[in-house]
C-alpha cells in the first residue's frame, strides 16, 4: 500500500510517499480503506520530535491521527463492526498512520461515521471532536450556565469545541481575528473577542473554564479571567503529573514532566483556580455521542480545504504557515 512516512525525526523534506507492506490485523481490530484523513498541528509535532520523549515511535513512521474509510476486514473477535461499514476514527496513539491506503485499529476505537457527513467531513473531526469532548465533558463538566472561554475559536479544535459548548448549555466566549469573529459568532460563541483589538483577559472575568489551545502567554492570562474555584484546561501547555502517570512514563521521566509544569500550577494555585494538561484519548464511545450531535445539527465541522493524497506533504506545510482560514485540512485517496 502507499503511505506518507518519516525516516527520522526533524526531516520535513524527508516526509514522502513510499510503498509499504498493508498492516497486520489482530482478532479485535478493523481494516479500513481509508477515504479522507484529517491533517493536525500534533502530525506536525510527532514529524519534528517534539514529543518523542511522551511518544517513543519506532522509525520509520506513517504520519496522520483522523481518518475516515470504509471497513475491508475484521478480525475473528470484532463484534461491532462488519465489511461495508463506513467508520471514522482517531487511532490509539500507538497505532497512528492515517495517511496511508489502509490502517488498522481496535475496533474500540471507531464508530460509524455520520450519515450526514462526506468522508471529507468525517475524517476532519475525530481528533479535535474528542479532545472537546474530553475537556469540556469527561474532565470540566460544563453545566448549563456556566461560562466557558475557548481560545483559537476559528481553529481545528475551536470552531468545535465552541459548538460543543453550546450545546452543553454555556455561555460561550472565544477569541479569533478580526476576519473571523462572525464565522465564530454564527457558531454560537456569545461573546467574541478580536484579539488584534483587545486583551481578552481585559474584557472577560469570572469564567469557570478555559480551553486553552495556544499555551505561553495566553496560558497565564487565561488563569485571570477565571472565578475561584474555575479551571483552566490545556492542550499547549506543560504536561503535568497526571498525564505522566497515564502515560506509563518511568519514574524520571515523571519527575522531568512534574518539573516542567510547576510553575504554571503554583500561579494557578495562588488565584485558587486549577491547571491541567490534557492529550487526548481514542474512544470509539464518545465518537458515538458527538455522532449523534452532528446528525442533530448542534455541531457541524468546518473544513478549510481539501488536498489530494500525493500532496499530503504540502497539506502538512499549509497547516504548519498558519494559512488556514478556518477549520481543519484534509487529505483526500480519492
Amino acid at each position: 500500500m502507499k503511505a506518507f512516512m518519516i525516516e527520522r525525526y526533524g526531516d520535513k523534506p524527508g516526509v514522502r510517499a513510499t510503498e509499504t507492506p498493508a498492516p497486520q490485523v489482530g482478532a479485535d481490530d478493523v481494516l479500513v480503506r481509508v477515504h479522507a484523513a484529517g491533517v493536525n498541528p500534533l502530525d506536525l509535532k510527532i514529524r519534528d520530535g517534539a514529543l518523542k520523549a511522551i511518544l517513543p515511535y519506532r522509525l520509520p513512521l506513517i504520519l496522520g491521527n483522523d481518518l475516515a474509510g470504509t471497513v475491508v476486514h475484521v478480525g475473528s473477535a470484532v463484534t461491532r463492526f462488519a465489511v461495508g461499514d463506513e467508520v471514522y476514527a482517531r487511532p490509539d496513539k500507538d497505532r497512528i498512520g492515517t495517511f496511508a491506503e489502509l490502517i488498522a485499529a481496535h475496533q474500540d476505537d471507531l464508530a460509524i461515521k455520520p450519515a450526514t457527513l462526506t468522508m471529507e467531513e468525517s475524517a476532519s473531526l475525530p481528533l479535535v471532536a474528542l479532545t472537546s469532548w474530553q475537556a469540556l465533558v469527561e474532565r470540566a463538566q460544563v453545566r448549563p450556565g456556566q461560562k466557558v472561554l475557548i481560545h483559537a475559536g476559528s481553529g481545528g479544535l475551536g470552531t468545535i469545541a465552541v459548538q460543543l459548548a453550546k450545546a452543553l448549555g454555556a455561555h460561550v466566549a472565544a477569541t479569533a481575528s478580526t476576519a473571523k469573529v462572525d464565522l465564530v459568532k454564527e457558531l454560537g460563541a456569545d461573546i467574541v473577542v478580536d484579539y488584534k483589538k483587545q486583551d481578552f483577559e481585559t474584557v472577560l472575568h469570572d469564567y469557570d473554564v478555559v480551553l486553552d489551545s495556544l499555551g505561553g502567554e495566553t496560558l497565564e492570562k487565561s488563569l485571570r479571567v477565571l472565578k475561584p474555584g474555575g479551571r483552566v484546561i490545556s492542550v499547549a501547555g506543560p504536561p503535568d503529573a497526571a498525564f505522566a502517570r497515564e502515560s506509563g512514563a518511568n519514574p524520571i521521566l515523571r519527575l522531568a514532566i512534574s518539573v516542567l509544569g510547576f510553575r504554571i500550577r503554583r500561579r494557578a494555585k495562588r488565584r485558587h483556580v486549577t491547571y491541567s494538561f490534557l492529550f487526548m484519548k481514542a474512544s470509539g464511545d464518545q465518537l458515538r455521542e458527538l455522532t449523534a450531535l452532528v446528525e442533530s445539527g448542534k455541531v457541524r465541522p468546518v473544513v478549510d480545504r481539501v488536498f489530494p493524497f500525493d500532496q499530503t506533504r504540502e497539506a502538512m506545510e499549509y497547516v504548519e504557515k498558519g494559512l488556514a482560514r478556518a477549520g481543519k485540512v484534509v487529505v483526500t485517496m480519492k
